[in-house]
């Protein structure tokens, strides 16, 4: 057929390098979406596993004293999540020497004031307890950690070792009116 055309070598070349660079933009595309997805379900999941978590050591651990709150506990969360870890760290509140600051902001300072200061400091040292958790991820050979803290609170704590002169504290039983 005379007249009839078609695509020259160099058109149909020209049109497969245009495809292929499609075809890799819209794949690079992906792969960064994906990864993103990935990341967004790491977090999400660690965020609740550290949440429950969380609530499990202060529903445990709430209403007993602070020394029944170990140093240290760890444990993984099963077949539900293979590559996830805890561990839990608790210490004592380490509270700054404010005497120093005081001192320094006063030429005449107080020792009366003073020593309620650190007696506060020392109350506040041995009535709250800090407590660590941290969420292990294994990952393509390394390890991510993620950790939160919490404070608890021994609230039956008395105040400077009990009754005036550092004598212990003697129950009282309330009596009832007219008696």
């Amino acid at each position: 057929m005379k007249g009839a055309r078609g695509f020259t070598l160099l058109e149909v070349l020209i049109a497969l390098i245009i495809v292929a660079g499609t075809i890799i933009a819209a794949g690079s595309l992906w792969s960064g979406n994906f990864n993103r997805i990935r990341k967004a379900n790491l977090q999400y999941d660690v965020a609740t596993l550290l949440e429950r978590k969380m609530v499990e050591i202060e529903a445990k651990y709430s209403t007993k004293p602070l020394t029944e709150i170990p140093e240290s506990e760890n444990g993984s969360f099963g077949t539900d999540y293979p590559s996830y870890s805890w561990t839990m760290v608790s210490r004592d509140l380490e509270l700054p020497d404010m005497t120093a600051v005081l001192m320094a902001q006063q030429e005449n300072t107080d020792e009366t004031l003073i020593s309620m200061i650190k007696q506060m400091t020392d109350f506040l040292s041995k009535a709250i307890k800090e407590v660590k958790v941290t969420i292990v991820v294994k990952r393509r050979g390394r390890e991510l950690k993620y950790s939160a803290t919490q404070y608890f609170l021994d609230y039956q704590k008395e105040f400077g070792g009990g009754a005036a002169g550092g004598a212990p504290a003697t129950p009282t039983t309330p009596k009832a009116p007219g008696t």
